[in-house]
């Protein structure tokens, strides 16, 4: 047995500083995507979730370029995309997802442009690497006390608006009709899938961050039709992949010795063997509305 361990986890990986760092930030990030990820789904607004990721590479581009915290970098973007899709207002799911569109291409043209000048004016040729696809290694200790705040900052958001927020994103329609104003629990949603993104980026890339964002949520969602259980396996699911992406990464070094593996691609990798899984059980988890006097079973 003491061997088996010792293959798995390699020696220095309990003691090593970045590893206590990103498994710190990557399993708050992986809380707080599950958290948002059930219900970016039920709202259906996926495609809204992929492009303030894209987007929020623009800020990370721009803090290397200005020598800040890559975080507040892509902080700050998000939030900013974030508040540009709500407030222009569209209700309509085409329409919305028009504008989620021209919000994209414009953050990506942006980042593409920041990037340029990281390269020709600070010759950082690893930024592009890091906002794209992430450094989990190399994120400084120094962040973690604002990365914890802002997980439970949006933790305990969804907790006060749990209700609202899941009426609304069932039937807004209903939602209304009970005095809930939708318009600002929309807002409410997408600030707080910036702040989801946010982290998430920061671990794995603003590319494939969306993978840590819908992948646990959509395979906790086949598995169950309650909202609140999905949120708990969503979060379960997430950091176990973030964590044993880690150990995996962590490991790789001794398989192409001095050079270790991604960490990205085996949380990513890790998510998308868990959904092909939880498709074996078919769609008896699927999320369907229900009626009004049902909802406070979710």
């Amino acid at each position: 047995m003491s061997h088996l361990i010792s293959a798995i986890f390699q020696p220095g990986f309990f003691s090593n500083g970045p590893v206590h760092t990103a498994m710190i930030i990557g399993g708050g990030a992986a809380v707080v995507s599950a958290c948002i990820g059930v219900f970016t789904i039920i709202r259906g607004q996926s495609f809204a979730g992929h492009a303030l990721a894209d987007v929020s590479s623009a800020g990370g581009a721009a803090s290397f370029l200005l020598g800040v915290n890559p975080m507040f970098g892509f902080l700050g973007m998000a939030v900013l995309a974030a508040s540009a899709m709500e407030l222009i207002g569209v209700s309509r799911a085409r329409e919305r997802d028009l504008v989620t569109g021209i919000v994209l291409g414009a953050g990506l043209g942006l980042t593409a442009l920041l990037l340029y000048f990281d390269v020709t004016s600070h010759s950082t040729t690893g930024a592009a690497t890091s906002v794209m696809f992430g450094s989990m290694f190399g994120v400084p200790a120094s962040i973690i006390p604002a990365a914890l705040i802002i997980a439970l900052a949006v933790i305990l958001l969804v907790i006060i608006i749990y209700r609202p927020l899941l009426l609304s994103s069932l039937d807004s329609t209903l939602a209304a009709v009970q005095g809930i104003n939708v318009r600002l629990t929309g807002l409410l949603h997408l600030l707080m899938l910036s702040l989801a993104v946010t982290l998430s980026a920061m671990t794995i890339g603003a590319i494939l961050s969306t993978a840590l964002l819908i992948g646990p949520a959509a395979a906790a969602l086949r598995l169950t039709k309650r909202a609140g259980t999905a949120i708990c396996l969503a979060a379960l699911i997430g950091v176990g992949a973030t964590w044993g992406g880690i150990l995996l990464a962590y490991d790789s070094y001794n398989w192409t010795p001095g050079h270790g593996w991604p960490v990205s691609f085996f949380i990513v990798s890790i998510i998308f063997v868990v959904y092909l899984l939880t498709g074996l059980r078919g769609q008896r988890g699927r999320f369907a509305i229900p009626a009004a006097n049902s909802l406070v079973r979710l």
